[in-house]
């Protein structure tokens, strides 16, 4: 696992789901002579545009990005892999005498990208079995309130239903002696908050922002999107499946969900997105925080 070598030549612009962070990039990317670096969980899987909101096609011609369409929906990403392709690209970047700007609102990526990450010990499939038989008994708010119990910071970022995080803190826990909050190292790089932009919204527009953009994902063919994307080998995997938008799609492909349902249950998950990726940019005490 590289981190990525920061300097000088890099900026970072972040925030909540909805923001507008990709169109105001493109013109500080253009002011700069930057190219993008994509700080976004999602924006890796190929075949996933429309729900993930990445940068579309004539925005990457308009101005170079990386990390964006990385692996099919089926895999998993993570974040360790992440700081590896993100320091390939760095070093792409600065080879060709270009700035480097790094812009999404994942706060996990960024706050690796600021502190390190130590090595996580390796999966462990009998406890991770052992674990979804327990999710399955009593639920995912039970692993997460075990995981509360021992670490109560990655408890708080992560939601009650996220159960392929949940189970993998609760591993790292069991196998390596510390808590995945533990995992990160304690050697920040003051670079990553002396040259951070965060843009911030009055919640309220933030809010309606959010609900638009999921009626217009909706409605300019996320279905669509999700049934071609599971008739390929795998299908939407685990991770994938994170994504606000792409679980209550195919719940309501099997009939599990209305229309209504699916869009009223996507804005939800997104808006609780927002809330969390706010309470997480608000520990990089250095940055600017842009009003809209």
């Amino acid at each position: 696992m590289a981190r990525p070598r920061l300097g000088g030549d890099c900026w970072f612009l972040a925030g909540p789901t909805a923001a507008g962070k990709t169109s105001l990039a493109l013109r500080l990317a253009e002011r700069l002579d930057a190219e993008v670096v994509s700080v976004d969980s999602m924006a890796v899987y190929r075949d996933l545009d429309i729900g993930t909101a990445k940068p579309s096609r004539q925005d990457r011609d308009r101005v170079p990005h990386h990390l964006v369409d990385m692996v099919p929906a089926a895999a998993g990403y993570s974040v360790a892999r992440w700081l590896d392709d993100a320091a390939a690209a760095v070093e792409a970047i600065r080879s060709r005498g270009r700035q480097i700007l790094f812009v999404g609102g994942t706060p996990l990526y960024l706050r690796a990208l600021r502190d390190g990450l130590a090595p996580l010990p390796a999966d462990d499939p009998e406890f991770r079995r052992r674990m979804l038989d327990e999710a399955e008994r009593r639920g995912a708010a039970a692993l997460h309130e075990r995981l509360a119990a021992i670490d109560p910071a990655s408890a708080a970022r992560l939601h009650p239903n996220d159960l392929k995080r949940i189970v993998r803190a609760l591993e790292v826990a069991h196998c390596g002696g510390r808590t995945l909050t533990e995992a990160f190292a304690p050697e920040p790089d003051p670079i990553v908050e002396s040259r951070m932009m965060i843009l911030d919204l009055p919640r309220r527009m933030l809010a309606a922002r959010i609900n638009s953009r999921v009626e217009r994902m909706f409605a300019c063919g996320l279905i669509d999107e999700v049934r071609q994307a599971e008739s390929q080998p795998g299908g939407i995997g685990p991770t994938a499946r994170q994504a606000a938008g792409y679980a209550e799609t195919l719940d309501l492909l099997t009939g599990r969900l209305s229309l209504r349902e699916a869009i009223i249950r996507t804005q939800q998950r997104t808006r609780q997105l927002a809330k969390r990726q706010l309470t997480w940019l608000r520990s990089f005490r250095s940055a600017v925080w842009i009003s809209c």
